[in-house]
């Protein structure tokens, strides 16, 4: 009985330094694969560039994508709106990938989504849904934003340049394109924050150790560790409490990111 007593505690203790070695190294794989999936989602959108006469993605608002595919028109860099109800969207895979850079995608789903994206509402738990289908924005400064693109600029931010075409990015390096964005938030896929309003709109995620990956136009990826707490609520509906006002020592994280969001308009 005490050799079992003594054997038990030995497999408990092991347990007890195992387990979170494992749990790291599948979180370390699932951000591995998150990077892979916004590296093909990159050279997607180079691809496109190629056949398209150097012009980007269309990616333009919710409003204007329903419109479109209310007509059977396929413009955008993706299709679907996101939302925590029932919406179909929320599943249709093929709707995920039709149009825009669908066609140089293979048309896989997969690649849209990370996999510690998990986020439902609770109806739609109470539905059967273990996730949505998919967990990436697009820069909204970079592509034709639609009926937001006027005169060559973006009327969200038309102080900042809008990079309708690869070639007018002069530092690819420094302009990130597809950044995962926080579920209570990702609607459109068209990322969006305001350079002349100190909030967040729309709010990278945080599934990576409290980071988001991003790629960029010249097609490295990055892994960045966001610093505060504020810029990285629950992953689950309503967490964020957005447009979320930031003070003067909230602003790191944001500045950060619209620093690598566009560049200021030519004088």
């Amino acid at each position: 009985m005490l050799e079992l007593l003594v054997t038990i505690t030995i497999m408990t203790s092991l347990a007890a330094l195992v387990l979170p070695t494992l749990a790291a190294a599948k979180a370390k794989a699932k951000a591995v694969s998150c990077l892979n999936s916004q590296r093909q989602l990159t050279l997607a959108c180079l691809l496109y560039t190629g056949d398209f006469d150097d012009a980007l993605p269309y990616n333009m608002g919710a409003n204007e994508i329903k419109r479109l595919v209310a007509n059977n028109r396929f413009l955008n860099w993706t299709s679907s709106i996101m939302s925590w109800e029932l919406d179909a969207d929320n599943t249709n895979t093929v709707l995920l990938t039709q149009g825009g850079i669908g066609p140089y995608t293979s048309r896989s789903a997969k690649i849209y989504k990370c996999p510690s994206d998990f986020a439902v509402s609770d109806i739609q738990a109470r539905a059967g849904w273990s996730g949505r289908v998919r967990s990436f924005s697009m820069n909204a400064m970079v592509g034709n934003a639609g009926q937001y693109s006027r005169g060559g600029t973006n009327i969200n931010n038309p102080d900042y340049r809008q990079f309708f075409k690869l070639g007018q990015i002069p530092k690819p390096s420094e302009i990130f394109v597809f950044i995962e964005e926080h579920p209570d938030s990702i609607n459109d896929g068209y990322f969006l924050n305001k350079a002349d309003q100190m909030e967040w709109t729309d709010l990278p995620a945080s599934y990576h150790h409290g980071g988001a990956n991003l790629a960029f136009a010249d097609g490295h990826l990055e892994a960045h560790q966001w610093r505060l707490a504020s810029t990285k609520p629950p992953a689950k509906p309503d967490a964020a409490a957005l447009p979320m006002p930031l003070g003067p020592t909230d602003q790191t994280d944001f500045d950060w990111l619209m620093e690598r969001m566009s560049l200021d308009a030519d004088p």
